[in-house]
């Protein structure tokens, strides 16, 4: 929650000036304190503790076990982090770590892509930091930048127009990840350059959507999921609307949660009361922020200036059909795979990481035999280790070796 909070702060930043009249972004003290009194209810220990023994009671109604799949790495490092699963009594709940980390299902050919432009001459590469040091074929962005290639990272991709018009002889290229969360930013990017008429700015975009990879999960015969713990940050921005066919389809419950330890109790709960009930359908745990049409102007931005691609490759769920976007024809002009014309490069992942198969949840990261071993968050060998969001960093940050 204090991440999203920051990425709320960051969106409204403009040109490094905060608006005068927010006392909470004006004074730092004054922002962690509104922070803390903002999630800690959601932190409550009687709160946590009352709520694990409703689940742990009803649980016993149970008659077939309970796989839920928490979509978005986020929710993985809160059940990790806060012990979730040890405050459960019943052995028929069980947990499988999805797909929902924007750096994790980056497969390795576009990380290759992004550090090949990286080395082109007069070429300044932004991304966002958690990329750096996901390896690719030739290695990672931040090996590029140990060769010399000028390789930045921003905590805004608005921060991409200072850094354009500071350098309008160089290239700057965004290497812009990211679900539905992260998307409208780009397209703001893309909207200030134009408007501002700066030229040197590309985009290499790597855009993703939620439903479609976990239809692909959900379709895959070894699957054992059946209810799922739905992102809340992505669903800020498209609205509860876009998992009620998968909760039809499927016949699955869908609860979209918080990040905090009562939010996941709480949608853990909702979940065993509908399947006690025999009951599927999708629940907003995370109502204070999320609603069923989601943010109609952030998703009118997106649609401004992006259009669904016919396929892109995930990273351990291979090629998936209309699950990215990609910049309109009439914006081709900033598209840098366009524009650069860089060849593409069939990747092959190693064969001892595991992190294709944690990503489709056929596998922990305690099975995988490099974890915590050969591969460490200072040196990784697969992109789950290195995320903040990864299932791997959260296994390594808060399990057991």
């Amino acid at each position: 929650m204090i991440q999203f909070l920051i990425n709320i702060r960051n969106i409204i930043k403009i040109n490094n000036i905060y608006y005068k009249n927010s006392t909470l972004l004006n004074n730092k003290e004054n922002m962690e304190e509104n922070m803390q009194d903002f999630i800690n209810p959601y932190r409550d220990k009687q709160h946590i503790m009352h709520l694990s023994k409703q689940i742990n009671e009803i649980a016993k109604q149970l008659k077939e076990d309970v796989y839920i799949m928490e979509v978005c790495g986020g929710h993985t490092h809160t059940l990790m982090k806060y012990a979730i699963k040890g405050l459960l009594d019943s052995d028929m709940i069980h947990f499988i770590h999805g797909p929902g980390c924007p750096v994790c299902i980056m497969p390795k050919s576009r990380i290759t892509q992004a550090y090949s432009l990286a080395m082109l001459q007069d070429v300044i590469l932004v991304t966002l930091g958690d990329m750096i040091k996901v390896p690719g074929e030739f290695g990672s962005l931040a090996d590029a930048r140990a060769r010399g290639a000028d390789v930045r990272f921003v905590y805004s991709p608005l921060d991409c127009l200072e850094i354009a018009k500071n350098n309008p002889h160089k290239k700057v290229i965004y290497f812009a990840i990211g679900f539905e969360t992260t998307t409208p930013m780009s397209a703001a990017l893309l909207q200030r350059a134009i408007n501002m008429g700066i030229q040197n700015l590309f985009l290499h975009v790597n855009h993703v959507l939620v439903p479609p990879p976990v239809r692909a999960i959900l379709d895959d015969k070894r699957t054992k999921v059946n209810a799922l713990i739905a992102p809340s940050h992505v669903s800020v921005i498209s609205g509860s609307k876009i998992y009620h066919p998968l909760a039809e389809d499927y016949k699955i419950p869908i609860v979209i949660s918080g990040f905090e330890p009562v939010d996941m109790l709480d949608s853990i709960l909702r979940i065993i009361q509908q399947k006690i009930k025999g009951i599927y359908y999708v629940e907003t745990q995370y109502s204070r922020v999320v609603n069923f049409h989601g943010n109609l102007k952030a998703q009118a931005l997106i649609e401004q200036y992006f259009e669904i691609a016919p396929s892109f490759t995930w990273r351990g769920l291979g090629d998936i059909q209309h699950s990215s976007l990609r910049l309109k024809e009439e914006y081709k002009a900033f598209d840098a795979e366009y524009v650069f014309d860089i060849e593409y490069v069939e990747s092959q992942e190693s064969k001892h990481c595991l992190c294709g198969e944690i990503l489709k949840g056929l596998a922990t990261p305690q099975e995988c035999k490099v974890f915590g071993k050969a591969c460490t968050p200072t040196k990784p060998m697969g992109s789950c280790m290195v995320s903040s969001e990864g299932a791997c960093a959260a296994y390594y940050k808060y399990g057991l070796l």
